[in-house]
């Protein structure tokens, strides 16, 4: 497990004290929200490239073919002998 020092105002670390947010669990809740808000604007972004370039969603099929032979090809690179990769 790491250990991270941050520093904050005191007025601000008395309040989030007061609210019990300084906690270990408090804090990694915080962090753990924190990057699931930023994934989710990313892939918000990322929507938005993909429309303004106008490219087509895919199907719920299409999305399910890819994922299958992503997960073949996986599977087959780690059956293979390390000389014939």
């Amino acid at each position: 497990m790491a250990t991270v020092q941050i520093n904050l105002p005191d007025a601000l670390a008395q309040r989030a004290r007061s609210e019990g947010l300084l906690s270990d669990d408090a804090i990694q809740r915080l962090l753990e929200d924190a990057m699931r808000r930023q994934a989710g604007r990313r892939l918000m972004q990322v929507a938005e490239r993909l429309h303004s370039a106008g490219i087509e969603p895919m199907t719920e099929e299409e999305i399910d073919g890819e994922i299958q032979a992503a997960r073949a090809e996986r599977r087959a690179a780690q059956t293979r002998p390390p000389h014939s990769q």
